[in-house]
């Protein structure tokens, strides 16, 4: 049966505009503008981007062209080799698909701290109106709302992140078991699929020559080179990373054809590095949208898995997006519930076992073989695999004298080393360690009643010893 798309001016892209859409400032649209800026911040693709779809409109709707802006700066919280190295990649994938799809996309690379030039604020002055990315982490909720305030026109924030648009929830939701039957209900509406296509104008070649602006030549560009020429970590180093559009359907091909069918069992399995999807870096970084994979997944078969897979695709992920969009305090203790600030003050000064330093945690210098393989995994790969992921976090939160000590801890070492990290599942995933989304247990010591996890008992539920190998 042939699905049929929706057009893009459509009432049901409106309606779906309209729950993931704020607008940030009460500056007007400037008529006299040469383009709607379309400033890509967090969803680094040009197929089922809601903000670009809403500048595209936009566009339309005012008879202006179209530019689409991303930029790379030292300045964002852990930059490294290994991000920068994975944003530069995907930029390059884009300018080739650009040509091909009719957008106008540069990129700018700031490569020095003591660089202040602005060229988002460059090109919003000659724009009509600015549309950009609505995300909570990863420093660009800050830096938004610093651009908006220099605006010179409207800005409109728009939220791609998610499957059910984020507007949909107007409250915290404070576990999987109230958001996951409200997101059933308007799940199989946000899957289905919307024609794609660019602005009905293209922008005029005076105008590019006029912008004066610096742009990355992404046709010859040599993404080693110009990361070593950038004020970054070059202690955190590149990792084996498929980046791009690309990359991402070659590792959804995979897991649909091999591991998808066993998921249940293979998904437990650390050791297993094909039995999960893996990927949580491509869906971070918003090189393929979370929409796509659960529709390629649902068409593959193997209903019973494909369910298991939905609710942690859907619920746990938009769970935490949305823990992160409504809470302030998404990366502090205070985001956490009542109940576990009374379970932590009653257990603050409980002996601990073992007690380390960060910098001991973060060179795997524990004296759990299982804890410091996790570490190492995640160092070397930029990747941790979810079951040791809990154990990762919840092993810290004993190994730490203060509560507040060791959620810094694992959020510097999240955000730092992998992949998915400054995500809004990093943060809730790590909350979820200290009790976020959870229930009280049995009061135990250090613990109080958040749940408990062992990492002795987490040997007798799969293969340690040949995960510990794979990373010595």
């Amino acid at each position: 049966m042939r699905v049929k798309h929706h057009a893009l001016d459509s009432d049901f892209v409106r309606d779906q505009l309209a729950l993931r859409t704020v607008t940030a400032n009460q500056v007007r649209t400037q008529p006299e503008g040469d383009y709607v800026l379309y400033w890509m911040q967090s969803t680094h693709r040009f197929e089922e981007n809601w903000a670009l779809r809403q500048a595209i409109l936009h566009a339309d709707r005012l008879g202006k062209p179209l530019l689409v802006h991303q930029g790379l700066d030292p300045t964002y919280e852990h930059a490294s080799d290994r991000i920068h190295t994975v944003i530069l990649e995907n930029a390059r994938a884009l300018h080739r698909r650009a040509a091909r799809l009719g957008f106008s996309y540069q990129f700018a690379l700031r490569r020095r701290r003591d660089d202040d030039r602005r060229v988002v604020d460059r090109l919003a002055a000659r724009a009509a109106l600015v549309v950009t990315d609505r995300f909570p982490t990863a420093g660009i909720a800050e830096r938004t709302a610093r651009f908006v305030d220099r605006a010179p026109c409207r800005v409109d924030l728009v939220e791609s992140h998610a499957i059910v648009p984020s507007g949909a929830f107007v409250k915290e939701e404070y576990a999987a078991r109230t958001i996951r039957p409200k997101l059933a209900k308007l799940l199989d509406l946000a899957l289905e699929p919307v024609e794609e296509r660019p602005a009905a104008r293209e922008l005029p070649a005076r105008v590019w020559e006029a912008l004066e602006i610096d742009r990355l030549d992404l046709d010859r560009l040599d993404v080693a080179a110009e990361v070593a020429r950038c004020e970054i970590d070059h202690s955190v180093p590149p990792v084996p990373f498929a980046s791009g559009r690309d990359g991402a359907r070659a590792r959804l091909e995979r897991f649909c054809a091999d591991a998808l069918k066993d998921y249940a069992d293979r998904r437990n399995e650390p050791a297993d590095v094909e039995g999960s999807s893996r990927l949580s870096p491509w869906l971070h970084f918003g090189q393929i949208s979370a929409a796509e994979v659960l529709r390629t997944v649902r068409e593959a078969g193997h209903a019973e898995s494909a369910r298991k897979f939905e609710d942690e695709l859907v619920t746990w992920r938009e769970l935490a997006l949305n823990f992160c969009l409504r809470n302030p305090h998404f990366g502090k203790l205070k985001g956490l519930p009542d109940w576990v600030h009374r379970t932590m003050e009653a257990h603050k000064d409980d002996p601990r076992e073992h007690v380390y330093t960060r910098d001991e945690l973060e060179e795997a210098e524990t004296h759990d073989e299982l804890w410091n393989a996790a570490q190492r995994e995640m160092v070397r790969t930029g990747h941790m695999h979810n079951v040791v992921r809990m154990l990762w976090g919840k092993s810290v939160l004993t190994w730490t004298t203060r509560y507040k000590h060791a959620l810094e801890h694992l959020i510097h070492l999240n955000n730092k080393w992998a992949l998915d990290g400054r995500d809004p599942s990093s943060y809730g995933g790590i909350q979820w360690c200290f009790g976020k989304f959870d229930r009280p247990w049995f009061d135990k010591p250090v613990f109080g009643l958040i749940r408990p996890m062992s990492l002795q008992r987490a040997r007798e539920k799969f293969d340690a010893g040949r995960y510990i190998r794979m990373f010595r």
